[in-house]
């Protein structure tokens, strides 16, 4: 994964979070839902915006939580599915 694309991903997905949730500041490996930044309400929020947002589908695989747990998880999981390498 270029540093580019991972940085414009992690930059869209941080400022939605942020956006929508009261939190003053959101690292790149924060765990979003250990922290309890993001609840399962919110998940739905927030995949639905993945989708629209980068022109993915997730599907009922892609439903784990490592795939979504920090904005890096993210980035590395959008990287995949539109099929650029996560290494």
């Amino acid at each position: 994964m270029s540093p580019e694309q991972a940085s414009g991903i992690k930059d869209t997905v941080r400022a939605f979070i942020l956006g929508s949730i009261a939190i003053a500041k959101l690292d790149d490996d924060d765990d979003l839902f250990g922290s309890g930044i993001v609840n399962s309400l919110f998940a739905v929020q927030l995949m639905t915006f993945i989708e629209k947002a980068f022109g993915i589908e997730v599907g009922m695989d892609d439903l784990d939580m490592e795939n979504f747990k920090s904005l890096n998880a993210t980035a590395a999981f959008v990287l995949r599915k539109n099929g650029h390498s996560a290494a």
